[in-house]
């Protein structure tokens, strides 16, 4: 953000449709927030006036898409955990604080990042429709707004392999979360749980292993 996202990705990707003409969750995602801001740069507090009550998801997933990419993770872990949080606390619409709501995304950057997913998680797209159900009901907002926290705490702290796997379940998430679908939430539930639970045990050993070797020195 704030021209960080500059040159982040390659260009933008061609085919990005499905069988039916309609673009894929994210690349429409991305046309669309690119669409009701014709300027060159977007700012996090523009989007989330702009989205309402889909503000949040829409965030999430478009912070959470860098993650993917080596070395970018940490840099979104605090607005996602802002974010995060104020979900799990119960609220309909993002509060943004002004250091954050000012952070802005070059438009053609946004553009680019529809092509920083994985092989896996277009995969995934094909699958995403609305169906409403148990997750998709606001005590399913507040679950979905603490697993996003956790999985931010994965980001910002350091740890090898620790910020994949928590990331794209919470991207399946998000994807659920913004398209309304139950089963495509539970699906992030489930790999989001896991990809926490691989990290932190990544991250208790390396504290352990870092404990350890203090005790040895001294």
């Amino acid at each position: 953000m704030d021209g960080n996202m500059e040159g982040l990705t390659g260009q933008v990707p061609h085919g990005t449709s499905d069988e039916d003409g309609h673009g894929a969750p994210i690349s429409r995602i991305v046309a669309e927030v690119a669409a009701r801001f014709p300027g060159e740069r977007i700012s996090l507090g523009e989007m989330a006036e702009a989205f309402g009550d889909r503000a949040f998801g829409l965030l999430i997933l478009l912070l959470l898409l860098p993650s993917l990419l080596p070395g970018m993770a940490s840099v979104f872990g605090t607005p996602v955990l802002i974010l995060g949080v104020q979900m799990g606390l119960g609220r309909r619409t993002p509060k943004l604080p002004g250091f954050i709501a000012k952070q802005s995304i070059k438009r053609a950057d946004l553009l680019r990042l529809s092509g920083a997913s994985s092989k896996w998680l277009k995969r995934v797209e094909q699958y995403v429709k609305p169906r409403p159900g148990w997750f998709t009901t606001p005590a399913g907002d507040k679950l979905f707004g603490w697993l996003t926290a956790y999985v931010a705490l994965m980001l910002i702290l350091p740890g090898p392999g620790t910020n994949g796997p928590p990331a794209f379940g919470n991207l399946v998430m998000a994807l659920g979360l913004v398209e309304n679908d139950n089963r495509t939430l539970a699906w992030g539930v489930g790999l989001t749980v896991a990809g926490c639970a691989f990290a932190t045990a990544v991250l208790v050993v390396l504290g352990w292993l870092g404990f350890a070797a203090l005790g040895m020195l001294f």
